[in-house]
Formats: structure tokens, C-alpha cells, sequence
């Protein structure tokens, strides 16, 4: 009996040691073993070739390459949460199906932002740099490095879905009072329990809060929804901190209020234009203005290994001709 064809995988992207092993073992998987960023040339032939294509959120699948993708092609399963780095609604036309990996990323990516609430106000990053870089240090000092209080400040959450709700969870704990701005409300039993205040209007809410948490995906209509109008209505003293998506914010204007001392500082996990980083934000981190990370607020082993095993499912799902767990559709975006 002749054995039945493996579907032809292509993963963009090195991935956790189990998974590709895996992919192995059920496909005829592509792999990329020197974990180099795939140029368009190469996404173009990826999707020329392969039965599925495993991307993610670094490749951009816009309708140009949509159209040059394969007959063959019926799959694109996302590593990785957001799909804003592909064109579900061309995608979509075209009979591919889009899924992608919810759900996993969410108490990682909230200790992140709670870590950078903390380190942001407390001055951390700055006073752990003083010591490994032989910088000279007098001593205690009752004045020295004074950084500001958490217990009893107002966190602004933007964005209250999974994540803003686990990073208001944590933020609790630590004596922060919890305000949120959503498309709408969360439960009353949630919000309840979060002792979470309700703004309808972002610009009242951020003219009132001492840190701003930015947890909301982006879309055409987050773009910037921290414009420079929006920033300026941000308190001298308060501080951001973005663990979701840096076009949310308009990183330019930011940037000048914390050089002009309009707002007192940010903790960025992500960037506008990454990987390209603005260097006036690279000079502002060595001056102790804002901490800077690579965006790693989902980088833990267990993450991306349930990552890719939602990949791996909705894959095998999809190729026994039923739905996948994980599919988006462009009414979802």
C-alpha cells in the first residue's frame, strides 16, 4: 500500500527543540535551523510551495504576497497571538484559512508588564547598571536614587481582556487602584473583584492616572490611539509602560514629552518601527529616563512550547478536514 504524502509544512522561524521535532514526525516540515529573518523573496516562494506556512508575527503576509501564494496553499497557522502581520480579509478571499495561538501568552506577557510598573517608578534598571558598570557609589544615602512609591497610585489600563485583566490582578496585590478604558465594560462579577473603576472616555481617564498600562491588540483602531493630543493630556509626574504593540503609541511625541520632563519616564517592551529603535529612546534609557526590553514579554520556554503545540493542533485539525480550535476570520480583526 502506498504510503499517503506528508503535507509540506514551511516554519519562517526556528522553533522550541519539541516542536519542531514533532513537525517532523507529522509533516514534511521546512525548517529554518539558522533562525534568520525570511527575506519577502523567500516568504513569496514559501508560500508558493508549501501546503501550509507556519509564519510569525515578525513576517508581513500582505495581498501582494497572498496573490502569489500556490493553489496548493490552504493554511496559514500563525505562531504567535495577534495576526495583525497578515491579511486575514485577502487570506480569506483567496480560501486560506488563518489561525493562530490565543490564550497562552497571558500570565507571561502581565508578569512582564508588572515587572516594568515596578521597575519604571523604583528606578531598578538604573540602580542595577551601577554596580556591574564599576560606577562610583558612595554608600547609603537617605536622598540617593529616590524612586516613587507603588501603594496607592491609579493604574490606567488600556485595554481590559485577558492580559489587562491578569495585570490588574497583579497590580492589586501591590496596592495599585485599578482604572480601565475598554470598548465596553468588563462583567460586574470581574470587575468586582478587581475593585476596577470604568472610563468610556480614554482622555479623562489618562488625565487622572499616575502609570498607563497599554494592553489592548493593535488594529486599525489602535493606531496611535495614544496620539500626540493623548499624551498631552498624560500627568508630569506619571509614567507608560507598553507590553502590547508600539504603533498604539505615538512613540515620537512620547519620546519628546519625556526628553521636555512632560511625562516622567516609560517602560517599553515594544517599539513603533522594531526592530529599529528610536535613539533618542536608547539615550533616555542611559540617562535612567525609560527601561528599555527586546520584546520579550512572552519570552518564556513553557509559552512558546504551548505556542507551538496549538500550532501543531490546528494544523492536524485542519488537515483531518474539520474546523480548527484557533481560526480567525476577518469579522475577528
Amino acid at each position: 500500500m502506498a504510503t499517503r504524502k506528508k503535507p509540506l509544512v514551511v516554519v519562517t522561524r526556528t522553533l522550541p527543540d519539541s516542536i519542531e521535532t514533532r513537525m517532523r514526525e507529522l509533516f514534511d516540515a521546512r525548517l529554518n535551523l539558522d533562525d534568520h529573518a525570511m527575506s519577502r523573496d523567500e516568504l513569496a516562494e514559501a508560500m508558493r510551495t508549501a501546503d501550509v506556512l507556519v509564519p510569525t508575527v515578525t513576517d508581513e503576509i500582505d495581498e501582494d504576497l497572498i496573490k502569489q501564494a500556490g493553489p496548493q496553499l490552504k493554511l496559514i497557522a500563525q505562531f504567535g497571538n495577534g495576526v495583525d502581520n497578515i491579511d486575514v480579509a485577502a487570506a480569506h478571499a483567496r480560501g486560506i484559512t488563518i489561525t493562530n495561538t490565543p490564550r497562552v501568552l497571558t500570565e507571561d506577557t502581565a508578569d512582564m508588564t508588572m515587572a516594568l510598573i515596578l521597575a519604571v517608578p523604583r528606578r531598578m534598571i538604573e540602580g542595577a547598571n551601577i554596580l556591574p558598570e564599576g560606577k562610583d557609589w558612595p554608600g547609603w544615602s537617605p536622598t540617593w536614587m529616590l524612586g516613587r512609591r507603588l501603594g496607592g497610585k491609579r493604574l490606567g489600563i488600556i485595554g481590559m481582556g485577558r492580559i489587562g485583566q491578569a495585570v490588574a490582578r497583579r497590580a492589586r496585590a501591590f496596592g495599585l487602584q485599578i482604572h480601565y478604558h475598554n470598548r465596553k465594560p468588563v462583567a460586574p462579577m470581574i470587575a468586582d473583584e478587581l475593585g476596577a473603576t470604568y472610563w468610556d472616555s480614554l482622555d479623562q481617564m489618562l488625565a487622572r492616572m499616575d502609570i498607563i498600562s497599554v494592553n489592548c491588540p493593535h488594529t486599525p483602531a489602535t493606531f496611535h490611539l495614544l496620539s500626540a493630543r493623548r499624551l498631552k493630556l498624560i500627568r508630569k509626574d506619571a509614567y507608560i509602560v507598553n507590553t502590547a504593540r508600539g504603533t498604539v503609541i505615538d512613540e515620537d511625541t512620547m519620546t519628546r514629552l519625556i526628553e521636555a520632563g512632560e511625562i516622567a519616564g516609560a517602560g517599553l517592551d515594544v517599539y513603533e518601527h522594531e526592530p529599529a529603535v528610536n535613539p533618542k529612546l536608547v539615550r533616555l534609557a542611559k540617562a535612567g529616563r525609560v527601561v528599555l526590553l527586546p520584546h520579550m514579554g512572552s519570552a518564556t520556554i513553557e509559552g512558546r512550547v504551548e505556542m507551538g503545540e496549538k500550532v501543531v493542533i490546528n494544523i492536524r485539525t485542519f488537515l483531518d478536514a474539520h474546523k480548527p480550535p484557533d481560526r480567525i476570520l476577518p469579522s475577528m480583526v
